[in-house]
């Protein structure tokens, strides 16, 4: 199981580099620590509080396209199992911090996911931008602080 990727299968690589030609930016695998949960979507745009997930058909157990292996029935039946539950977990908590979750299949054209993700990021308005002081008070701050 080492070989299997966590990370740049090839559907969220396709999708990430259609992301960035779009002109959409993201950071991937970003880690979300969230109350009661770590999270880490494939695709996160943080300003606009969307985490994107880019899901085999195998180990997500897609209803379409899922198969279950017909050799170690006991292992392979609870693990898919509790991925699925680890999914519904995941999007519960990313909700309830107020993320938008977009599930994305491994075997959805690029086409559907990129509507998807442009139509969750667009219906989003950013998070309010931090406040930073202006330079000339900072300037002030430093200088009265040289004074002391």
């Amino acid at each position: 199981m080492r070989a299997n990727r966590r990370t740049d299968t090839k559907p969220e690589m396709a999708l990430r580099r259609e992301l960035h030609r779009q002109g959409l930016r993201y950071r991937k695998d970003y880690r979300l620590d969230l109350e009661g949960a770590r999270v880490r979507p494939d695709i996160a745009f943080t300003a606009r509080r969307v985490a994107v997930f880019v899901d085999g058909c195998f180990w997500h157990a897609c209803p379409q396209h899922g198969s279950k292996p017909a050799v170690n029935d006991w292992y392979w039946t609870p693990k898919l199992a509790r991925n699925v539950e680890r999914d519904r977990a995941a999007d519960a908590t990313l909700a309830a911090a107020g993320w938008q979750v977009v599930r994305v299949w491994e075997h959805e054209s690029l086409e559907q996911a990129m509507a998807a993700v442009i139509a969750a990021v667009g219906a989003r308005a950013p998070a309010a931008p931090r406040q930073r002081p202006a330079a000339a008070d900072c300037l002030r701050a430093s200088r009265s602080a040289d004074k002391i």
